[in-house]
């Protein structure tokens, strides 16, 4: 898992963790977008796992929510890595046992930092989150495959 998760940082750190989400549709067809997304500890359980932050809207929740399964792919040059796991919603309409509205909040802020965004007002950062219904997904690293 470790070599794995390095493979991660070299591919995710340099190309700003741009990676590209790939889910499942409701016609069984691949749905990808393009995402920022970061390495930390799940916070419940302390595992290590993969966030992103998607709107309230995304297509990506839906296909999620009928099929909690997900890859990212990270490249940067020739070099890629996948990973593939099981994942978990963490939002205003995905609860999760354990979290509550301000482990919420700061999940979302652990994501955008571990992704490598910064912001100078993250009570702005927090307003901007909760009005656009931002859901943290967490992806649980079971699959680590690179060229």
């Amino acid at each position: 898992m470790e070599e794995g998760l390095a493979l991660i940082r070299h591919c995710g750190e340099p190309e700003q963790w741009l990676a590209v989400l790939v889910t499942i549709d409701d016609d069984m067809s691949p749905q990808a977008s393009v995402v920022n997304a970061g390495i930390l500890r799940h916070p419940v359980t302390g595992a290590t796992c993969l966030g992103v932050v998607a709107s309230g809207g995304a297509r990506k929740l839906a296909n999620l929510r009928r099929r909690a399964r997900a890859t990212l792919v990270f490249r940067h040059g020739w070099e890629w890595v996948s990973v593939t796991g099981d994942t978990e919603l963490v939002g205003p309409d995905d609860s999760a046992p354990g979290i509550d509205a301000a482990a919420r909040r700061q999940l979302l802020r652990d994501i955008f930092a571990d992704a490598g965004g910064t912001h100078d007002d993250l009570d702005e950062y927090d307003r901007v989150m909760a009005a656009e219904g931002r859901t943290a997904i967490l992806v649980a690293p079971e699959r680590i495959v690179s060229n």
